[in-house]
């Protein structure tokens, strides 16, 4: 079982995503969890891999109160190599961005407000 989880303080943004992605895929295949709080996280990437869910893909917002999705993929990429992620952002500053995608930390970015095709698509590109 796989699961990708969304990241994003505004609850809205993750309830849309959390929709959108349910269209487009199986449930019994791909779980889709939601977290507004970033600084837990990684509690639920653990909480999952205990039961046997792996994180496939993660969508993070950039700016979050607390730690931002910079500071956030840096330490999940740090325990858990494998996850994909896309940041999704009105915010984020491009520099910062190219230098992640460089490092290979983020596999995409996305602009807020998004165009619901291109993520789905984006993702199946990733969880494939």
């Amino acid at each position: 079982m796989k699961a990708i989880v969304t990241v994003d303080d505004e609850v809205l943004i993750t309830q849309v995503l959390q929709f959108q992605l349910s269209k487009n895929f199986d449930e019994n295949e791909i779980i889709i969890e939601s977290i507004n709080r970033p600084e837990l996280t990684i509690d639920l990437v653990k909480e999952l891999d205990s039961l046997g869910i792996s994180t496939c893909l993660m969508i993070v917002d950039y700016q979050m109160p607390k730690m931002n999705g910079a500071q956030l993929i840096r330490q999940l990429k740090s325990v858990y190599p494998n996850i994909h992620f896309i940041m999704l952002s009105g915010q984020a500053n491009s520099i910062i961005v190219a230098e992640m995608q460089e490092e290979g930390l983020v596999d995409a970015f996305i602009y807020k407000p998004w165009d619901e095709n291109e993520l789905i698509e984006l993702v199946k590109d990733k969880i494939s």
